[in-house]
């Protein structure tokens, strides 16, 4: 039997009423109720860019402050709240719950199982994430958002014990999302331990839910670092103990040392996922197996743990000394190895192949490109004079944008075009996708790759204004262009999903012709995702029915 054979017969088994969409009969309650994992997968994805507005909003108002010198759009005190609330709502409320809404959507589907492991435990997770990010808004109307940066340094941080209650928010809502991404991280890990389909080794898993499945230890063991430090935080401004206060013995150097501890490891729990939705995509539109799945496979755990011996690089311009200094280099160039091999294996996999350039394609091959100069100049800060030279930088910011957005956001992307189809039934436009795509690819390059230069320049970050210095006005006009064509991107973006959500192409449950357990269903999937699992004999299941006198032979090879 074809593997299409297969999962048409499967649709024709399940009746329309019984599916799960983006519209279901239940109406608003049933989505507020549900603790389906597909359906708070997709609530995350939304809450995901509601708050990727708001934080786009953020960003705008503050290139418009700086488009041209010494500008009086935004006030000192508005800047440094927007740059905060930016940087927090991206990292805390965009990256992380878009990427776990993925996750939760498709792992249960990728290894055969009807849900997660503890399905109200995954919708508390997303109530907890929902909530954190309200709370840290609400800090608006009670008195003023938090202005600390998004990395709320001590002693600035502390500052002001009862003049501004937005950086309490800011903790509490930091803490409350901790506590539910532990949580999904926990239902994570033992969903793949314990609920995968018969014939679904280990060493049979999508490289998605490997680096999914990795990616939740990280998560369990950096976040409970970052809620201890900031329980000491609220403490000293609340309580006035003095844990980082410099004047009474305490130590600013330590929330450094507790944030970044957290914080390279946060780098890694915002791409592994994004590394995992690549290494799906380039295969099936280059038509080959992805190359050295053993090699991708185990990269992935060399970043998880190298991750936590890298922190320091952040804080090579506080005189740790240079036995320090030479140990977080070492570790900060060597993690660039693993990443590598990554890269490498993503191109090796397209060289020679049937590629076909869906809107998909293009945003995963676009990806690989901008990681990579993002990594690059992430590997030059391990240069410890280099790092002295450029830290606190424009030169910082445009490497974090081609990490993070180059990174994170054109993976999802590419995620979002290869699997919208089994999440709604329904194809995206591939016109209004290339159109989405080259805009984004301008803006993104316009946007970020210029702040290089404004760095090498002598341009700090975090200032609300600057003097006339010769181009700096120039780069800074072009910059602010560029985040104007990235709002055209997104809106070209929204109105694609809202148009092919009511009239877009039917797209039936493999419209790639896949090779995993997800399109092994109808498109969106039924309540119990499955009526009948297909036998599993290798990597590529939906390859294997296709193909049943290869399926044996090359089963041995990755049991």
């Amino acid at each position: 039997m074809k593997g299409h054979e297969f999962t048409e017969g499967i649709a024709g088994l399940v009746g329309e009423r019984e599916r799960v969409g983006w519209f279901s009969h239940e109406g608003l309650l049933g989505w507020v109720a549900s603790v389906d994992h597909k359906q708070v997968g997709l609530m995350y994805i939304v809450a995901a860019f509601v708050f990727f507005g708001l934080g786009g909003i953020e960003a705008l108002l503050m290139r418009i402050q700086l488009a041209v010198p010494n500008n009086h759009f935004l006030s000192p005190e508005t800047f440094n709240a927007l740059f905060t609330m930016h940087g927090t709502t991206m990292i805390f409320f965009v990256a992380m719950p878009l990427l776990t809404g993925f996750t939760v959507y498709l792992v249960p589907l990728m290894i055969g199982a009807r849900d997660v492991a503890f399905p109200r435990l995954n919708a508390m997770s997303f109530w907890l994430t929902l909530f954190a990010g309200l709370m840290l808004y609400f800090s608006f109307f009670a008195g003023g958002a938090p202005s600390a940066g998004w990395f709320s340094y001590t002693p600035l941080s502390e500052a002001a014990f009862s003049l501004r209650s937005g950086q309490d928010y800011w903790i509490l809502s930091l803490i409350v999302a901790g506590i539910g991404t532990v949580a999904g991280a926990i239902n994570i890990i033992v969903t793949v331990v314990t609920l995968r389909a018969e014939g679904m080794t280990m060493k049979r898993l999508p490289l998605f839910v490997w680096m999914n499945f990795v990616n939740a230890f990280l998560m369990l063991f950096a976040l409970p670092v970052l809620n201890a430090a900031l329980v000491m935080l609220l403490i000293d401004r609340q309580l006035h103990a003095h844990f980082f206060t410099p004047a009474s013995g305490g130590s600013a150097l330590l929330w450094q040392h507790y944030f970044w501890a957290f914080g390279h490891p946060e780098v890694y729990i915002v791409i592994l996922p994004a590394f995992g939705m690549i290494s799906e995509i380039i295969p099936v539109f280059s038509r080959k197996p992805i190359f050295g799945y053993e090699f991708v496979a185990a990269s992935t755990v060399a970043i998880a743990f190298l991750s936590f011996t890298v922190w320091a690089h952040h804080m090579f311009a506080v005189g740790l000394g240079h036995i320090a200094n030479l140990f977080f280099a070492v570790a900060s160039m060597s993690i660039a190895v693993p990443t590598g091999v990554k890269i490498f294996n993503w191109t090796a996999t397209m060289y020679g192949g049937q590629l076909r350039f869906t809107t998909a394609m293009k945003f995963a091959v676009a990806f690989i490109v901008m990681f990579t100069i993002g990594g690059l100049s992430g590997v030059s800060f391990a240069v410890v004079p280099i790092d002295w030279q450029l830290t606190d930088t424009y030169y910082l910011v445009a490497h974090m944008h081609y990490v993070l957005f180059g990174g994170t956001v054109l993976a999802s992307f590419a995620g979002i075009y290869y699997w919208f189809p089994k999440f709604s039934g329904r194809l995206l436009s591939e016109r209004l996708g290339s159109w989405h795509f080259w805009l984004t690819f301008v803006g993104l390059n316009l946007t970020f790759f210029i702040q290089h230069i404004l760095g090498m320049m002598g341009m700090p970050r975090r200032v609300f204004t600057y003097p006339a210095l010769p181009y700096w006005a120039a780069f800074n006009m072009l910059s602010t262009i560029g985040a104007f064509v990235l709002l055209i991107a997104m809106l070209v973006f929204l109105y694609n999903v809202v148009m092919s959500l009511r009239y877009g192409e039917t797209a039936g449950d493999n419209p790639w012709d896949a090779w995993t357990l997800e399109w092994a269903t109808t498109s969106p999937p039924p309540v119990e995702n499955f009526v009948r699992i297909p036998p599993i004999h290798g990597r590529r299941p939906l390859w294997d029915l296709a193909h049943p006198e290869l399926a044996d032979e090359l089963g041995k090879v990755d049991a």
